[in-house]
């Protein structure tokens, strides 16, 4: 009986998994519940303290330093004050999560503080000028955790922190109240066209391409690669994975070939805009249509100027609010098309889908709506912008330990074994090749203006 339990704590421990029902105790002990409620407190606070003004809740930000600019000259009273204050918040709201997930709370807090300082140098490390300028610190996270758990190894008294999903799924609650739906208005049919309708067909051709020419038969893996070539990488690979109960393995080999590419384009794909003569309108909207990290297209896009910075930003924001969708669509795909057993009779059920279903898309779509439609009316779209600007380095501090715990818990061994034959990184590859031709393609016939007149675009 023992052993019975250890192989499920163990394929637990590998599958990326919804959490199993558990009646009216679900919504405060499951992990995405949890990353609701951690998600939707930090936007609370964070907007009573904008609205009000009576309280900062800003959490510590690294300037830029290097290149004449001294790191020490922002290391002084506030800095501490913030750095104190960030660690307390995140603290605090992740040890009472694992203690409401039934873990060990001393063990995750120790854990915890350990790996918040590893935290602070990645996000040191990418505020350096040169760095900053050319990598996310999105990589420094992944390397500085793969340097650990490939070298000494990841300390057994440092895993019980090791959570990607945990953080992850906390930061894409408070990322979609910085998702709003008036971004569709803004750029009307033209984003729609752009986003909606390239990325569900990049998905659809990575499926069969991955299941049929070059017979993966891990499904999982496909699908989720898929979906992190086509959205926004780790986010959508994070939701997906969870949707088709992919193993962390298949997880982190997704996030780390998305990565790897996505530094490689920002770097390049605004060089060869330039280079071919593009202009910042339509290269805006390739980059936001193909660059898979929400930062990176960023980064690409003021790369050719502040209306291409503006285009592909929107372009992103709007492909963004796909990510509930197809978590949902593939939930409901792999219930009941891809693990339906051909010999059952039983009928998938709604009650299996709402299973599969990762409920912290539910808080994305949540605060995207009262953001949306609730908030930026009452308050307007300045005081918006002001709380998202709290907001995002929370965000931004939710996800750095994420990755990082990724490189803590990846050994180049496992994927290795994942790369068996190259099919993944040729899967990824021809993905990216078809999603780059066929959104270059539509950012022609919608913004060349030799078929639609130009969007006037604020900038």
């Amino acid at each position: 009986m023992s052993k019975t339990i250890d192989n499920a704590e163990v394929l637990q421990d590998k599958t990326v998994q919804p959490e199993k029902p558990k009646g009216i105790k679900a919504l405060w002990s499951s992990e995405d519940a949890l990353a609701n409620w951690i998600g939707f407190i930090l936007i609370i606070i964070g907007a009573v303290a904008v609205l009000s003004g009576s309280f900062d809740f800003s959490p510590l930000k690294f300037s830029t330093w290097g290149n004449g600019t001294n790191l020490l000259e922002q290391i002084n009273g506030a800095f501490f004050g913030k750095l104190i204050l960030t660690y307390l918040v995140l603290a605090v709201l992740f040890t009472v999560g694992a203690k409401l997930k039934g873990e060990n709370p001393l063990k995750f807090f120790v854990g915890f503080s350990v790996l918040f300082v590893l935290a602070i140098i990645v996000r040191l490390i990418s505020a350096e000028y040169t760095m900053n300028r050319y990598l996310e610190w999105a990589f420094f996270a992944l390397i500085v955790g793969l340097l650990v758990s490939n070298t000494i190894g990841t300390p057994s008294w440092l895993k019980p922190a090791v959570q990607t999903e945990y953080y992850i799924k906390t930061g894409l609650v408070v990322m979609g109240f910085s998702v709003l739906f008036s971004n569709i208005v803004n750029f009307g049919l033209y984003g729609l066209a752009i986003a909606w309708f390239v990325t569900p067909v990049v998905i659809i051709f990575m499926w069969f391409f991955g299941t049929r020419v070059l017979k993966i038969e891990n499904k999982p893996l496909v699908i989720t690669l898929a979906t992190a070539t086509s959205v926004c990488g780790t986010a959508a690979a994070i939701a997906t994975a969870a949707a088709a109960k992919a193993k962390k393995t298949d997880l982190s080999l997704a996030v780390s070939i998305s990565i790897l590419f996505t530094i490689l384009m920002m770097v390049f794909e605004p060089i060869i805009i330039r280079v071919t003569g593009l202009g910042q309108l339509m290269g805006g909207a390739l980059i936001g249509g193909t660059v898979d990290s929400t930062g990176a297209v960023t980064v690409a896009g003021t790369a050719l100027g502040e209306l291409g910075q503006t285009t592909a930003v929107l372009v992103k924001s709007i492909q963004n609010i796909l990510i509930g969708f197809i978590a949902f669509a593939v939930a409901v795909f792999f219930t009941t098309r891809v693990e339906k057993s051909s010999d059952s009779e039983q009928k998938v059920t709604a009650k299996e889908i709402w299973y599969r279903l990762p409920k912290f898309i539910l808080g994305f779509f949540a605060a995207s709506l009262i953001a949306s439609f609730v908030l930026l009316p009452v308050v307007g779209k300045e005081n918006i912008s002001a709380i998202n600007s709290v907001l995002d380095q929370y965000k931004n501090w939710a996800f750095v330990l994420a990755f990082t715990s990724i490189g803590l818990g990846t050994n180049f061994r496992e994927i290795k074994s994942q790369l068996t034959g190259g099919k993944p990184m040729i899967l990824y590859v021809v993905g990216q090749v078809f999603n780059i031709v066929l959104t270059l393609a539509v950012v022609y016939i919608a913004l060349s203006g030799k078929f639609f007149p130009l969007p006037n675009l604020a900038t």
